[in-house]
């Protein structure tokens, strides 16, 4: 087995800090349980953005020291609809420990120094300017503790005219120009989960991953900067794109693609739906002949391509309704898998509940055992791992006598 060993580079006098440089062998003989197991993460964080990045660097083995205000992270507040506890919360805590600090107090604000001596990582999404004003801005940090990777995350940027402005999920979604592409005729409208605040997230998780292995090489830390804003912005970039060179914004299609024809949703017998999509000329063809048993349709010149099947949707769309109407969704799938033509079931939160490819893992609460569905990149191995979400101070006196304050 390999395992990542400590470094004792001669260009930076840190001893004790995981720099991450090469892969030994192991004496140990034990299997190396998770990625970053040794790595010690405090987040000074809340609501969704953050705790998704430092879910993700728990779930790969860091220890995740996560500070709360004493009356806890707002995101414990959400809704009370996972057995009493909030949804939000009980997904983005898991495998963290939770200490309550007063960071108005001289007493606190030394524990927290202390803490980020012995870090390797730190991830904040406070107000704009909470952490200079408290006296730990990241370059500040990075000076004293030049192994440190400090990732600041915020709603618009740490520069630009709206740095100091407050942000929320729906607000950057709205602010990006998410929400005037998404909906339909009738209206813009929000996508139906913390999309700006997941990205974000991610983002986050990427670009602290990326300065561990920069520090491997270099033997220093960095800042990592995210932002909502621009997580979404730079997802907007096809219909940004097509409005600035082609002069034309995406229309709102509810369930079907602006400019892939036929793509989206269909009505089939007993009120169910389903969605396909045709890509390439090959699939148009087995649609018609196999599918809408229609093989002349393939040559109709209304349809002869992508841009002319866009021109005519409705009367194509007429044509797939006129077939698929009179049969239940089972038989409509059985037509597509047989053209091998790609295809979904439009799931209720029921269908997603019994899926086949539904992965789970288990949590512990404060109120019971739970499962949340696993992360996509997640060894199997690490199904069989229990993680607690933290009661809000659980770890308050095991932080507090750890690192040098009773």
């Amino acid at each position: 087995m390999y395992r990542y060993n400590v470094a004792r580079d001669g260009r930076m006098a840190s001893p004790h800090k995981h720099l991450l440089v090469r892969a030994v062998p192991t004496n140990s003989g034990s299997a190396v349980t998770a990625d970053l197991d040794g790595l010690l993460v405090v987040a000074l964080e809340q609501a969704v953005a953050a705790p998704y990045c430092t879910a993700r660097l728990a779930d790969a083995g860091a220890r995740v020291i996560k500070v709360e205000r004493p009356e806890g992270d707002f995101a414990r507040r959400y809704d009370r609809l996972a057995l009493g506890e909030s949804s939000h919360f009980v997904w983005l805590n898991r495998g963290k420990q939770s200490v309550r600090l007063d960071l108005k107090t001289d007493a606190d604000r030394t524990l927290l120094s202390a803490m980020l001596a012995r870090a390797d990582v730190l991830v904040q999404n406070l107000g704009p300017g909470v952490m200079e004003r408290l006296g730990f801005g990241s370059a500040a940090l990075r000076d004293r503790h030049p192994w440190l990777i400090t990732c600041d995350i915020s709603g618009y940027g740490q520069a630009g005219p709206y740095s100091s402005q407050k942000a929320y999920d729906l607000l950057v979604q709205a602010e990006s120009g998410l929400c005037s592409i998404n909906g339909g005729p009738d209206g813009p409208a929000r996508v139906g989960v913390s999309v700006a605040d997941i990205a974000c997230g991610l983002n986050a998780y990427a670009g602290v991953l990326e300065a561990l292995v920069a520090r491997g090489i270099s033997g220093r830390g960095r800042g990592v900067e995210v932002s909502l804003f621009d997580s979404l912005a730079e997802w907007m970039n096809v219909p940004d794109l097509q409005w600035r060179y082609g002069q034309s914004a995406p229309a709102r299609m509810g369930l079907h693609h602006p400019s892939i024809a036929p793509y989206g949703a269909y009505a089939c017998a007993h009120g169910e739906a389903i969605l396909l999509a045709i890509q390439n000329e090959a699939e148009w063809q087995r649609f018609c002949a196999d599918v809408l048993d229609r093989p002349a349709l393939a040559d109709d010149a209304r349809f002869a391509t992508m841009s002319d099947r866009v021109a005519h949707r409705a009367a194509l769309d007429a044509m797939i309704d006129v077939r698929f109407s009179p049969l239940d969704r089972e038989s409509v799938v059985a037509l597509l898998e047989h053209a091998r033509i790609a295809y979904g079931r439009l799931s209720s939160l029921a269908d997603l509940a019994n899926h086949p490819q539904r992965r789970e893992w288990p949590i512990d609460t404060e109120v019971g055992p739970m499962t949340i569905l696993a992360p996509p990149t997640a060894p199997e191995a690490a199904a069989k791992v229990r993680r607690r979400v933290p009661a809000l101070g659980e770890h308050d006196a095991l932080v507090r006598a750890e690192f040098g304050v009773g």
